[in-house]
């Protein structure tokens, strides 16, 4: 107990000591010690029961008080309350003040930031950006269904996910549609989701010339790649057995400049679409295909299996899928040493979904670089990769076809023990193999 108030509550105890004998002493003299003492002492109950009901009426009226004058208990009571309530005070205007500094800053963000009751995804807040970008008025639109005022973004399914919501990367504004937003929501805590919108049309105006330049170089290179080609295959070694080398090396690069225009060309098409024309892939001849071509690419320097335990085909794109689960096996060929061996397989997994995977033996790829493999031109090995033919661009191709078929890659890899592809695809791609469609595959 701190001095002050030790002090006053001895002093309290002394006073009613002082009471109690007093009127001990005047009981005496009229002859009546203890009726005037049971007197007294009601008297001090009751007096000490007034400042207690002073206390509470200035508790429950919220009303800013000064303390009594005085040295007694209830005078360092009121003291302490007053102090107690005085902080109270200073904090409540600092945290107001943190408050307002905090909505001051949200709303000169550039970017729309919208706060989510997460159980009835019902707007409590949002800056002054969302009025801009999301067409969001105050007071209109406080307590109204996200959903609701964000139409016609399809929003209702992508909030459903909650914690699991992939952003949305291009989606166009309820207020312009040649505004394109980039939606992403975050749940930061159990009842609050914060729904960020960022203006991306200057970076999509951007992506889009990148696309329609690259694919625009790529058409006009192909034709005089077909002419120098075609010249070079005219050219007879045998006639001049000096150029033979020279006539051999500008041939190979030759295909391989060719290679990489077709595949550039394959990348802008496959990004300029946003879904795929589905059917049903039959996956017993897709793997007998890919066999064969794996066969013919590695000229029997590999040991090359097959193994088709799933029994059930994909719906989906027959001639990108084939792009894609051909680029992983030419890929596996390329980079394995001579003598080692690669596994295609097709099984279940857990969710009802089927993955294609592609194993081999070879260098493997380190740590480091598998979050980057499947960037366009990104290269683990540059000289193996010029030696092996590659162009840079097959897991680029494997990635886009993926996500168009709402499939996913993953990559597991050991520098020295090889490498494992897989693409996952959920229950929906997924249908059961007819009798007629069952393949032999040797």
């Amino acid at each position: 107990m701190p001095p002050r108030a030790r002090t006053a509550w001895f002093k309290t105890l002394g006073q009613l000591a002082l009471v109690l004998a007093a009127a001990l002493a005047l009981g005496v003299v009229l002859g009546h010690p203890g009726l005037v003492l049971a007197l007294a002492a009601l008297g001090v109950v009751a007096w000490h029961y007034w400042k207690l009901r002073g206390v509470l009426l200035r508790l429950t009226a919220r009303q800013r008080f000064e303390p009594s004058p005085g040295t007694g208990v209830w005078n360092e009571l009121d003291r302490l309350l007053h102090r107690g309530q005085q902080e109270m005070r200073e904090h409540k205007r600092r945290l107001i003040g943190m408050l307002r500094a905090y909505r001051a800053v949200a709303d000169a963000l550039p970017d729309a930031v919208v706060v989510v009751e997460r159980n009835s995804q019902r707007i409590a807040w949002f800056n002054a950006a969302a009025t801009a970008l999301l067409g969001l008025r105050y007071p209109r639109d406080v307590d109204a269904a996200l959903g609701e005022r964000l139409q016609p973004l399809p929003v209702a399914h992508w909030l459903a996910a909650g914690r699991n919501a992939e952003p949305l990367t291009d989606a166009a504004s309820p207020v312009d549609p040649d505004l394109r937003l980039s939606l992403r929501l975050i749940a930061y805590s159990e009842d609050l989701w914060l729904l960020v919108a960022r203006d991306v049309s200057r970076l999509t105006r951007l992506e889009q010339m990148r696309r329609d330049f690259v694919a625009n170089v790529s058409h006009e290179l192909r034709t005089p790649l077909t002419v120098v080609h075609g010249y070079l295959e005219m050219l007879d070694p045998a006639e001049h057995p000096d150029w033979a080398p020279m006539l051999a090396e500008m041939q190979r690069q030759s295909q391989r400049m060719t290679q990489l225009v077709e595949d550039l060309l394959t990348l802008s098409r496959l990004e300029a679409q946003e879904a795929l024309a589905d059917e049903e892939v039959s996956m017993a001849p897709m793997l007998a295909t890919l066999r064969r071509e794996a066969e013919a690419l590695s000229q029997k320097r590999h040991a090359i299996s097959i193994e088709d335990a799933a029994g059930v085909d994909l719906w989906g794109s027959t001639k990108e899928l084939h792009s894609a689960f051909s680029n992983l096996v030419s890929n596996a060929v390329r980079y394995t040493p001579a003598g080692g061996t690669i596994e295609i397989g097709l099984r279940r997994d857990a969710d009802g979904g089927a993955v294609l995977s592609v194993r081999d033996s070879g260098f493997g790829i380190p740590a480091a670089h598998l979050p980057r493999i499947t960037e366009r031109f990104y290269r683990v090995s540059t000289s193996r990769s010029r030696e092996s033919g590659g162009t840079g661009l097959g897991l680029a191709i494997v990635k886009h076809v993926l996500g168009l078929h709402q499939a996913w890659l993953e990559v597991e890899s050991e520098v020295g023990r090889g490498s494992t592809f897989s693409c996952h695809f959920g229950a929906a791609r997924v249908r059961s193999r007819q009798p007629q469609d069952t393949w032999s595959i040797a």
